[in-house]
């Protein structure tokens, strides 16, 4: 292989990874609000309430740091806090904490059992939720009007959640083209690199062919 080609792998190897590596960083946190994923980007992360702080490394790991939950907003570690649903397609809202892989559906998204023992089906195209499926909760409407839930409102399914959600999804399909046009420009090269190797090849034989008495001298 060439000194050219082996140049080349190296700067579209180092590009990829660099994509890979932004793609990843983007990944959206279990059970936070898209408005408070800023909030958790730092090394050292401070409880909302302002009693204390803990290192990024504590997010979500199912030990309660801070008495609002704020540590743990992805699992039921804390009894005061709350739990995001996206509910992409429907209307996102909150639940606590406690109910989060507890074997019941309570997202139509089912991203509150992510580690739980059952597959929840994502229902929220058709604007339902699938409470009914495993077992009903009473008092439901008091809860979720206290959490701030949209879901009293069928016809507000387009909310500026879901509308950023969206633009994530379509930032990711666009990483997915770049990566599809630079194998294409790189198998271009490569076969571009390959074919002037070859032309170069067959010149140097005809010119031997040509002038035998010059390339003996």
């Amino acid at each position: 292989m060439s000194r050219n080609k082996v140049t080349l792998l190296h700067y579209v190897s180092s590009f990829l990874l660099a994509v890979v590596s932004v793609n990843s960083s983007t990944t959206p946190l279990v059970g936070v609000h898209p408005l408070d994923e800023k909030y958790f980007e730092s090394d050292i992360i401070r409880c909302k309430d302002g009693s204390k702080s803990f290192p990024k490394d504590r997010l979500n790991d199912n030990f309660c740091d801070c008495l609002d939950g704020t540590d743990e907003p992805g699992t039921s570690a804390c009894p005061n806090g709350k739990f995001y649903c996206r509910n992409i397609g429907s209307s996102p809202k909150f639940v606590y904490s406690s109910r989060v892989n507890d074997r019941i559906c309570d997202c139509c998204d089912g991203s509150d059992e992510y580690e739980s023992s059952i597959s929840c089906p994502n229902t929220c195209v058709m604007g339902g939720n699938v409470n009914y499926i495993y077992k009903p909760r009473t008092g439901r409407k008091s809860i979720d009007r206290q959490l701030g839930s949209a879901t009293t409102d069928p016809n507000s399914s387009i909310t500026i959640a879901n509308l950023q959600d969206m633009v994530k999804n379509l930032q990711g399909m666009k990483l997915v083209f770049a990566l599809q046009f630079v194998l294409i420009g790189f198998l271009v090269i490569l076969w571009m690199l390959r074919r002037r190797v070859r032309s170069s090849k067959r010149r140097r034989y005809l010119l031997k062919s040509v002038h035998p008495n010059r390339s003996a001298n």
